[in-house]
């Protein structure tokens, strides 16, 4: 007999999914087809974490002060 290996992957986060997107940080946001390095996940300096893609739009989205959509913290990436 054979068998064949599945592999998984997880991003390691303090939540289950985006909150922004809402959509699982083990897939991608919704304008990518594929989860991966292409979609990577982000960290704020207040530790909450989105896809990389979410986070852009959503800053990109405020006029003024860009802050965390989770805390209202001024947004700062973490190094």
């Amino acid at each position: 007999g054979s068998w064949h290996g599945v592999a998984s992957w997880l991003w390691v986060a303090n939540d289950e999914n985006c909150g922004i997107c809402r959509m699982a940080f083990n897939g991608c946001c919704p304008d990518c087809k594929v989860p991966g390095d292409d979609c990577p996940l982000v960290w704020g300096q207040c530790s909450h974490c989105f896809h990389m893609h979410c986070i852009l739009k959503w800053l990109h989205s405020q006029q003024v002060q860009q802050h965390c959509p989770m805390c209202r913290q001024e947004w700062k990436f973490k190094e």
